[in-house]
């Protein structure tokens, strides 16, 4: 399979659709993004999709869009449906009437939390909440339709773009002398540079058509905890921080208290080898402006 030249990305404005842009610029001059978000091509429109992909000549396609607010997808499931089920059907199908590469994101909270050792992507799904299960069932429609989807599942991501934690902190440090953080949730912090890396490595492959479902997380593991302690130490933050139980921090929707996951598959299949978290998270600070010098 030639490099694709042509390359939708959707949900474009979002953290990896962000870093998939800087990307795309830096390491593949030949590729042409094509970069929508809503208001630029409704996903839920397979009519849409199709004259999009003809008039661009697209040859794959990035999915990046979802309905990714946890809370208020317990308020807001018709939303949450459409944006993570319906929407992924109607690329699948898309990709599968042109033949053409087609990655779509999902995440670490398919899974209910309930094992103590990585998860790998053939254990059994358990979704928690509307969020979760939207997601799952994005991945169930998108295999179904197209048994050539490529499923990246990813966890806790954070970057120099958007809404994410190590931004949170970052600002809750410079607000108050103390916060408290969760304790009681282990998973893995994920730096979205490093997720569009290997979208991008894996979309241009010549393996890119084999379908099925991987994990690409930082090495290590961390509580929320952890996390916020090491954005605060990089930083050089004086605010102190207090570990708490997730049930002093209640949320509408639940969360997996365990949710690390095994990317053997991308190691051995594609050689793709993820980063130790917390020297991904020195990097994106260091491209906020925000690491300690």
């Amino acid at each position: 399979m030639n490099p694709p030249k042509h390359i939708l990305i959707t949900g474009a404005t979002g953290q990896v659709g962000s870093e998939l842009q800087v990307l795309l610029r830096q390491n593949y001059p030949y590729t042409t993004a094509f970069c929508v978000g809503r208001t630029t091509l409704d996903l839920l429109q397979m009519e849409a999709i199709e004259a999009y992909l003809t008039q661009h000549r697209i040859a794959a396609i990035i999915n990046c869009a979802a309905y990714t607010q946890v809370d208020k997808a317990e308020t807001d499931a018709e939303q949450a449906y459409l944006a993570n089920v319906v929407a992924v059907e109607n690329l699948a199908r898309v990709a599968n009437n042109h033949q053409i590469p087609f990655l779509h994101f999902s995440t670490d909270f398919v899974f209910d939390g309930n094992k103590n050792t990585p998860y790998e992507p053939t254990d059994t799904a358990n979704p928690l909440g509307v969020y979760a299960r939207t997601k799952y069932e994005g991945e169930q429609k998108a295999l179904q339709h197209y048994p050539n989807t490529i499923i990246l599942r990813t966890a806790w991501v954070y970057s120099s773009f958007g809404h994410n934690f190590v931004k949170t902190m970052l600002r809750l440090f410079a607000e108050r002398p103390q916060i408290n953080v969760v304790y009681d949730q282990i998973g893995c912090p994920t730096y979205a540079a490093d997720i569009a890396a290997t979208a991008l490595a894996i979309i241009h492959s010549p393996k890119a058509m084999q379908g099925g479902i991987h994990h690409f997380v930082s090495k290590g593991v961390a509580s929320w905890y952890d996390f916020a302690m090491a954005i605060n130490e990089l930083s050089g933050s004086t605010c102190h921080i207090e570990p708490i139980l997730t049930h002093q921090y209640p949320t509408p929707a639940r969360r997996p208290p365990y949710s690390v996951l095994s990317t053997q598959t991308l190691q051995q299949e594609w050689d793709i080898q993820p980063p130790y978290w917390r020297e991904a998270l020195e990097r994106c600070l260091k491209t906020m402006g925000s690491l300690k010098e």
